[in-house]
C-alpha cells in the first residue's frame, strides 16, 4: 500500500485565516487533499501545527457529514479497486511547526513510514487544484519503478518522481521507502527539496497536463 502525507501545519498568514479550512466548491483545502491523496493511498497522515485542535475539529465534522451523506461512496469503490480494504486518516500534531514546512514533512514521513508503506506521497493543503487522476498516475508511475528494481536493491532505493506540468515542477512528490526514511532523518537539510537533493539516488520527472500541481494558493482567490 502507499500512504499519503498532507502537510497543513502553517499559520497561513499570507491567506489571513487557515489555509487547511479554506473552502474550494463544497470542500476544505483540507478535505480535497485528503480525498485526492486516497486515490492512491490506503492511509493519509494529516501534519497540523497552528490552530490544529480547531483545524481537525472542523474536518473531522466535514468528514462525518459525507459519510453520511454517502458521499464517500465513489471514493472507497476506487479504493477498493487499487486493491484497499478501506481509507484512513491520521491526524498529528508538529509542535515545531514554526520551523518551516521541513519539519512538518520530516514528521510525517516518520507517520507514513510506521505503516510499512510500499511508497509516501506529499502534497501540500495548499495544492486543491490537483486533479485526483493526476495523483493516482503518480502513484502508477513510482511503483512501477520500484518494482523494475531489482528486488535485492529494493530496500535501499532512493527514488523520488515529481510532476511537472509545462516545465514547472509541482505536488504532490512520490518518494521510495527508503528515500523517505533518509528524509524524515535528515535535520540538516533547508527544505524538502533540498533533502531529495541530498539524498535520492534517482529523480524522475512525469509530465503531466495538469496545471494544478504547480499552482499553490497562498492568498484568498480573486
Amino acid at each position: 500500500m502507499i500512504a499519503g502525507v498532507l502537510l497543513a501545519a502553517g499559520a497561513s498568514t499570507r491567506m489571513g485565516k487557515d489555509k487547511a479550512l479554506v473552502r474550494a466548491g463544497r470542500s476544505s483545502y483540507l478535505v480535497h487533499g485528503v480525498r485526492h491523496l486516497w486515490m492512491a493511498c490506503d492511509s493519509v497522515v494529516v501534519v497540523l501545527g497552528a490552530n490544529a485542535a480547531e483545524i481537525r475539529r472542523r474536518a473531522e465534522s466535514e468528514f462525518e457529514a459525507l459519510v453520511e451523506a454517502g458521499a464517500l461512496r465513489e471514493d472507497l469503490q476506487y479504493a477498493h479497486r487499487h486493491g484497499s480494504g478501506g481509507l484512513e486518516v491520521h491526524f498529528v500534531v508538529n509542535t515545531r511547526w514554526k520551523r518551516g514546512m521541513y519539519s512538518s514533512a520530516r514528521l510525517g514521513l516518520r507517520e507514513a513510514l510506521a505503516l510499512q508503506p510500499a511508497g509516501v506521497m506529499v502534497l501540500p493543503v495548499d495544492h486543491p487544484d490537483v486533479k485526483p487522476v493526476t495523483v493516482a498516475s503518480i502513484a502508477q508511475v513510482m511503483l512501477q519503478a520500484i518494482v523494475a528494481c531489482r528486488a535485492k536493491e529494493r530496500a535501499t532505493f532512493s527514488y523520488a518522481l515529481v510532476p511537472r506540468h509545462a516545465k514547472r515542477r509541482g505536488h504532490p512528490l512520490a518518494l521510495s521507502p527508503a528515500l523517505a526514511t533518509a528524509i524524515a532523518g535528515d535535520d540538516g537539510a533547508e527544505d524538502l527539496s533540498d533533502a531529495v537533493r541530498r539524498h535520492a539516488r534517482l529523480v524522475g520527472y512525469l509530465d503531466v497536463s495538469d496545471p494544478g500541481v504547480a499552482r499553490n494558493h497562498n492568498t484568498p482567490r480573486r
